[in-house]
């Protein structure tokens, strides 16, 4: 089979992917891309809690510090820039683990993307003025109107989604639904082997909580006032991510700080439920941390990549 096969970590925020992800591929012989729409940002580093410097030095990663902030990267690009590095890792024998809590950059890769209408800056922008003249939620009732099917899939708040699945409609005519219910992502670019790392979701929210209080500990709001400093706008896109739409409110605008701390926590908390809400709907099989650690869940991943097109068993030990 000419196509590699690929083996997908995933889950919700703090869950442990990365480190996970470093020891298979120490022991697979593998490179690590991710799958992360933040860790793709040059200088978004400690809000989106890229791998540590030994880490990489160890196993090399790749779509990490890809684009600078104010650069318009889509999932497509992410798509074409990521297959290209996985047919180079292929070329060079080495195996390929896809790491990362972005379902949809995960999907992307693997199954392919619907063929909808390219992105028109004219539109997204008028789109975007109007959320800011009249709220976000106004444009969410749009699209209840509009592809009420589409709307039940997005939450209010997801601001990128609903500008994009309205800016679809009122460029094609057709609702994004009609382009996702035709295309089912049924096309599968590469073999994989989808694993999500199950945690508690007592012991995830703990774990969400130190990241931060670690996050703030290692300097996270200087780094946004450096990103601020360097002309970077509250209004782009990686800047509204969580962490960095709130601690800008705190520079900007004066939020408290210890307040601060804790919309991080609670959004933070809420983007990993709806992380958690996606991978439920993939083919994900779902395994306890130390079960990664086990040596025959690594000698069964060994004989996935090895002879994909053979396999027929479930991993779940």
């Amino acid at each position: 089979m000419n196509r590699p096969a690929l083996i997908c970590i995933v889950g919700p925020t703090a869950s442990g992917k990365s480190a996970v992800a470093v020891e298979l591929a120490k022991s697979l012989d593998a490179e690590v891309v991710s799958a992360d729409s933040m860790q793709v940002y040059r200088y978004l580093d400690i809000g989106t809690a890229k791998p540590s410097p030994p880490e990489m030095k160890h196993v090399p990663h790749h779509m990490i510090d890809a684009v600078n902030p104010d650069e318009d990267f889509t999932v497509s690009d992410y798509r074409e820039m990521a297959a290209g590095i996985i047919d180079d890792i292929h070329k060079r024998g080495k195996r390929v683990i896809i790491a990362g809590g972005t379902g949809l950059y995960v999907r992307a890769l693997i199954k392919g993307l619907v063929d909808t209408p390219e992105a028109d800056k004219r539109l997204r922008e008028e789109l975007e003025e109007a959320a800011e003249k009249k709220g976000p939620l106004s444009l969410y009732r749009k699209l209840e109107e509009i592809d009420a099917e589409a709307a039940r899939g997005i939450h209010p708040n997801n601001r990128v989604r609903v500008i994009r699945a309205l800016e679809v409609a009122m460029l094609s005519g057709r609702k994004i639904s009609d382009f996702q219910r035709s295309h089912r992502f049924s096309e599968k670019a590469y073999p994989f082997l989808m694993l999500g790392i199950d945690v508690e979701r007592d012991e995830l929210y703990r774990r969400i909580e130190s990241r931060v209080e670690t996050m703030v500990e290692n300097g996270f709001e200087r780094e946004v006032r450096r990103l601020l400093d360097r002309g970077y706008s509250r209004d782009l896109k990686p800047m509204r991510a969580v962490g960095y739409k709130e601690m800008c409110a705190h520079i900007i605008d004066g939020v408290p700080f210890e307040r601060t701390v804790e919309l991080i926590k609670r959004d933070s908390r809420r983007y990993a439920k709806r992380q958690l809400t996606w991978f439920r709907k993939e083919e994900v099989q779902w395994l306890k941390r130390e079960a990664f650690a086990a040596e025959e869940l690594r000698e069964r991943l060994l004989s996935f990549v090895m002879h994909p097109e053979e396999w027929r068993e479930s991993l779940l030990i």
